[in-house]
């Protein structure tokens, strides 16, 4: 069995919020949590082996963003899990940062923009009542908004000539749309095709400026386009099978590089825009993220990933074709070869349907194998080959382990990643139940032996199918999930109350559908043991929905384990709260599933 404690502390580089490479093509800039704690790190892609800390004090720091001219690093931190981030300037001439945001209440988007001139930075907060975009001068100085809409910005990027700022925000249903915003604020257009608003991402400016790359669903699978700023018009880049997203410019703006992405796997291609000729490279096996060309061309930064390997830094050297890893995340000590890798499978949904999803297998498979179904949360994202340690865990135990990509996952088009709108609670749960049945009916797993556990969206999920369909589970885990559509939505930000009603419905007009879909409402129904974990500062799934849903399962007699952490929010951010987290989480699945074996 591989020790829990000793996976939780292998550190690794942050996937969602990137990386940055120096103006000069000399320096990397990157979120590590070596040691525990996250914290912003300088390498030399000169000497690989050079890597300085350049962030400090409290909180976790993330998105670390060159200046124009190299000389300052801007990056966010959060000091108590709540969101509410400080940007924070490494001045590189003198070590030293200084906070421009401080004594924050509102929440800040970890997203971050410079100014060309290295003046200005625009950055995207809520202190308006609703996610806006701002521009703030480096010196000091008074934050004016620059873009606002009724649906909340996510993402800044602006235009090489200084004139411009493209803008994701989110839109309809799950979609968000790109909007090019002029710095005097007199002209904004949102990227049309066929006089319809397009679901857009990943907006990146060409080198000069007149063109803008971008990934959109608009045939139902996500590919890159490249919108023309002087003609407005749109070519399509690529086509086919998987999703492409994340594309990069080359420097003579020749080529996209993007990631992508088909089931469990994610890999690199560039494309050569005058031929339309696409090159494939792949480091390993797993899923590669971010993709960004140096200044030179003659090479791409990556992140990689697989279950064996944390996610690390990788260079594609263009003159050899091949990779080079930059940064070290696993001990060299550790023995990789005992960690099993997944299988992408398909089984049958309750109507039919076929749903994808992981399946590990144990290295000595039996039919009275505990099982774990792991669901993720989102719902909008999709388990691919990624670095997990929990679940690796659980394998080496000797459990069959199924995470299922339910309707409303990414990654399998956007008739998939829709397929539960207004229905949350619903057909997403019935593929997870049928995930379940599927594990019982191959003879994989013991069907007296099979717990449920998820994370946020996946914590709602769990106690959905804990309520629905009891008479499956030995037991369920629920970290912290929401559980009343109600009250978790009245104390929500307004992106995540405008995320619940445009997937939802408004509460008033579908008052029955909110009341059916809210587990809190059927806790009577439960027969297995339930654990409930919280973080106090959640500004996401409030501790208050564990605490409510405590009390009641203890009202009604049912056996309940809650864990609250006063120093956390959603993502949990120090090491030793998520050590003792996983360690609990593991103890409570391993009390049940394991007792016939003592």
């Amino acid at each position: 069995m591989i020790n829990l404690e000793n996976l939780l502390r292998i550190p690794y580089v942050d996937v969602e919020r990137g990386y940055d490479i120096s103006p000069d093509g000399k320096h990397l800039a990157f979120s590590w949590n070596v040691g525990g704690h996250w914290d912003i790190y300088e390498l030399s892609l000169d000497y690989p082996s050079k890597i300085q800390k350049i962030s400090d004090g409290d909180g976790a720091n993330f998105s670390p963003d060159y200046a124009p001219d190299g000389n300052s690093i801007a990056y966010v931190t959060d000091k108590v899990g709540n969101e509410a981030f400080d940007i924070h300037i490494y001045d590189r001439s003198c070590n030293r940062s200084t906070n421009l945001t401080p004594n924050t209440i509102e929440s800040i988007q970890p997203a971050l923009s410079w100014s060309p001139n290295g003046k200005q930075i625009a950055f995207i907060s809520n202190r308006s009542g609703n996610f806006s975009t701002y521009i703030m001068p480096i010196l000091g100085g008074t934050a004016l908004p620059i873009f606002s809409r009724s649906q909340p910005d996510m993402d800044v990027a602006w235009s090489p000539d200084g004139q411009k700022i493209a803008i994701s925000s989110e839109s309809s249903a799950q979609d968000k749309q790109t909007t090019i915003v002029t710095i005097d604020g007199f002209a904004c257009y949102p990227l049309t095709w066929n006089q319809q608003v397009l679901n857009t991402r990943d907006a990146c400016w060409s080198p000069d400026g007149k063109r803008l790359a971008f990934s959109s669903d608009q045939a139902g699978r996500f590919n890159i386009a490249i919108y023309e700023i002087d003609s407005g018009q749109i070519s399509w880049v690529t086509c086919g099978a998987g999703d492409k997203y994340q594309p990069d410019w080359s420097p003579d703006g020749s080529c996209l590089v993007f990631v992508h992405s088909q089931d469990a796997e994610a890999w690199l291609e560039i494309c050569t825009l005058d031929d339309g000729y696409i090159t494939r490279f792949q480091a390993i096996q797993g899923v590669h993220h971010h993709p960004r060309f140096l200044p030179g061309g003659n090479g791409i930064i990556t992140i990689v990933e697989n279950p064996a390997c944390p996610p690390d830094l990788w260079l594609l050297s263009l003159f050899e074709g091949s990779f080079h890893q930059l940064t070290y995340s696993l001990p060299t000590t550790f023995d990789a070869s005992n960690l099993i890798l997944p299988s992408h499978i398909w089984y049958s949904g309750m109507d039919g349907r076929q749903v994808p999803s992981l399946l590990f297998h144990p290295k000595k498979l039996t039919d009275l194998c505990p099982a774990v179904i792991v669901i993720h949360g989102g719902p909008d994202w999709a388990f691919q080959s990624i670095w997990y340690p929990l679940m690796a865990h659980m394998a080496s135990r000797g459990w069959v382990i199924l995470a299922p990509n339910y309707r409303g996952s990414t990654g399998y088009g956007r008739e998939w990643q829709l397929a539960n709108r207004y229905d949350l609670g619903g057909i997403d749960m019935q593929d997870i139940v049928a995930g379940a049945q599927y594990l019982v009916q191959a003879k994989l797993a013991d069907p007296k032996h099979i717990a449920i556990t998820g994370r946020s969206h996946g914590g709602y999920l769990t106690m959905t199918c804990l309520t629905r369909f009891p008479q499956l589970w030995a037991c369920g885990s629920a970290v912290v999930p929401f559980i009343n559509w109600f009250t978790s939505h009245e104390a929500s930000r307004e992106d995540l109350k405008h995320w619940d009603i445009e997937n939802m419905g408004d509460p008033k007009d579908n008052y029955a559908r909110w009341y059916d879909r809210s587990p809190f409402f059927f806790l009577e129904h439960i027969q297995a043991p339930v654990q409930l974990i919280c973080g106090a500062n959640d500004t996401r799934c409030p501790a208050s929905e564990s605490i409510a849903a405590q009390s009641k399962l203890k009202s009604l007699g049912k056996q309940v384990e809650f864990i609250l952490y006063p120093d956390e929010g959603h993502e949990f951010l120090k090491i030793e709260n998520i050590v003792d987290q996983e360690l609990r989480r593991i103890t409570f699945l391993s009390s049940i599933l394991e007792q016939s074996q003592r």
